[in-house]
């Protein structure tokens, strides 16, 4: 791992399932860049790669639900973080229930909100997707949340860092 992924790691994130719709499709991918952006209105931004296969569902539907992992989920984290050439089998297997215009929420996650998507923002090579929060429940309220640190070299993101500042 490089220096720059290493420091880039220590950053405290949690990681997080985000269901997308659009029609009758689903899909979902996991994220560790997800943050609040404002109190009044609700709002939460997701960075998404527009290269990831949920985000022309993301754009197309105009909703998306934050499923908030647990530690000791990583295997679900990993699941919806590879690739597959049809993303709704990632859903297979996995109880969800749909929310917000049908972006699924997924059952066993410590807490879930549901948006309706405002805007997009370029950032470098992925967007910002920001969303009114328009519906939130606490799911297991004695778990703790999964930090980004425990994926360990999941994504395997540390080859995408530049090799100097």
């Amino acid at each position: 791992m490089s220096e720059i992924a290493d420091l880039f790691q220590r950053i405290t994130l949690g990681v997080y399932v985000v269901g997308v719709a659009h029609a009758e499709r689903r899909a979902a991918f996991t994220a560790a860049w997800v943050m609040q952006a404002s109190y009044d209105p609700p709002l939460l931004a997701v960075s998404v790669n527009p290269e990831n296969a949920s985000y022309p569902l993301l754009r197309a539907g105009g909703v998306f639900a934050v499923s908030v992992l647990k530690t000791g989920q990583l295997a679900l984290a990993e699941r919806f973080g590879t690739r597959s050439a049809r993303q709704d089998d990632k859903l297979a297997g996995v109880a969800w229930r749909p929310g917000h215009g049908g972006a699924p929420v997924l059952e066993d996650a410590l807490a879930f909100f549901e948006c309706a998507l405002v805007d997009c923002l370029r950032a470098g090579d992925h967007e910002l997707a920001l969303g009114r929060v328009v519906g939130a429940r606490m799911l297991d309220r004695g778990a703790t949340p999964m930090t980004y640190a425990e994926t360990g070299a999941m994504d395997a993101s540390s080859a995408l860092y530049p090799a100097s500042f």
